[in-house]
């Protein structure tokens, strides 16, 4: 039943995941908190997917959030994460690459504040984010090619270019990590 989670999934819907939101959409399985699975059974799931998600928890949060979705995972179940990265951001900006200069990352750097969930409270880039996820239990962590996944087809943040939609000269300024359980 729950194979597949797809964590935060706003409007996005992925044929075969379950998909747990705080809001309700139509094709919302489990309306509720994202760092609340309490309805899955300890190593039950074999693939998480958690699109810009992560960083709308707080600089201590996270890490708990990241402690209950390792423990739904079986072992060699994959946590597929998608974050800003802040070192991609910096660097463009410290360039001068930014065509509106800080205004171009704002959203990215601190969520789209659309709603009350849409704050992000923590920054992350590959080492930290690496090292939290080794801290909590997964066994390894790898990077992961958005163009490789079954959702590559769904143009989310994970697939997130500066200049915006420049998916062949861009930058990527979405940190995509897997660990795994």
């Amino acid at each position: 039943m729950y194979e597949k989670l797809h964590l935060g999934c706003g409007v996005k819907h992925l044929p075969g995941y379950f998909h747990v939101d705080a809001l309700d959409y139509p094709h919302v399985d489990k309306i509720g908190p994202v760092d609340d699975l309490s309805f899955i059974e300890d190593g039950q799931v074999g693939h998480i997917y958690a699109c810009h998600l992560l960083e709308h928890f707080g600089r201590k949060e996270h890490v708990d959030v990241l402690r209950e979705w390792r423990r739904v995972l079986r072992p060699g179940g994959v946590l597929r994460l998608a974050v800003p990265d802040y070192q991609a951001c910096a660097e463009l900006y410290v360039a001068g690459k930014l065509p509106n200069g800080l205004e171009t990352i704002r959203g990215l750097m601190m969520g789209g504040q659309r709603d009350v969930y849409d704050y992000h409270k923590v920054i992350f880039d590959k080492p930290t984010l690496t090292q939290t996820l080794l801290d909590v239990g997964f066994s390894s962590v790898r990077d992961w090619d958005w163009q490789t996944t079954d959702h590559a087809r769904m143009d989310d943040y994970s697939q997130a270019y500066l200049p915006h939609m420049d998916k062949e000269n861009g930058r990527l300024v979405s940190l995509n990590l897997e660990g795994v359980a």
